[in-house]
């Protein structure tokens, strides 16, 4: 099964399939850094794996609410008409932590965090850590990603 394995202090993602190295992109995590408590805005470390899969067959830079696609497509024009909206787009990796008391159930539960691997607009930047929790990436990278794994894929997040 492959293994994800996200680097908090160099921004990165690796996909690993087997021994292989097959996505190695940028990302952006948290601005407030790493960390793993309820209300932090942290991105949380640790073992987790893919709890869910989201947004299979939707359209490159499908809204989503709560995870639930909303029938909006992302425009400049809608993202001017809705300044400083979080937006999570096109696909949704939703994490859950294995770590008892590390990032998993209590107030460090990543599940109940909603952390999840998701898309953001293009004028965002990648490489710096930008988000209130989560991992950023592109949508075209993260289509490719979300389309080679599976739920209950692990994926590793060091920081």
């Amino acid at each position: 099964m492959p293994k994800i394995i996200i680097d908090i202090p160099t921004q990165r993602l690796r996909l690993i399939e087997g021994d292989k190295t097959v996505i190695d992109v940028a990302i952006s995590s948290a601005k407030n850094g790493a960390g793993e408590t309820m209300g932090s805005e942290c991105t949380p470390r640790g073992s987790h794996i893919i709890r869910a899969k989201i947004g299979a067959g939707h359209p490159l830079n499908a809204v989503f609410i709560g995870r639930r696609p909303t029938g909006e497509v992302y425009s400049p024009a809608l993202d001017a008409a809705q300044p400083g909206r979080d937006w999570v787009l096109s696909r949704i990796l939703w994490l859950s932590g294995t770590e008892v008391g590390g990032n998993r159930l209590g107030n460090v539960d990543s599940m109940r965090r909603y952390i999840y691997i998701h898309g953001t607009p293009d004028r965002e930047p990648m490489g710096k850590p930008m988000s209130h929790g989560c991992v950023r990436m592109r949508n075209d990278e993260l289509i490719e990603l979300f389309d080679r794994v599976e739920a209950g894929t692990h994926v590793q997040i060091n920081g």
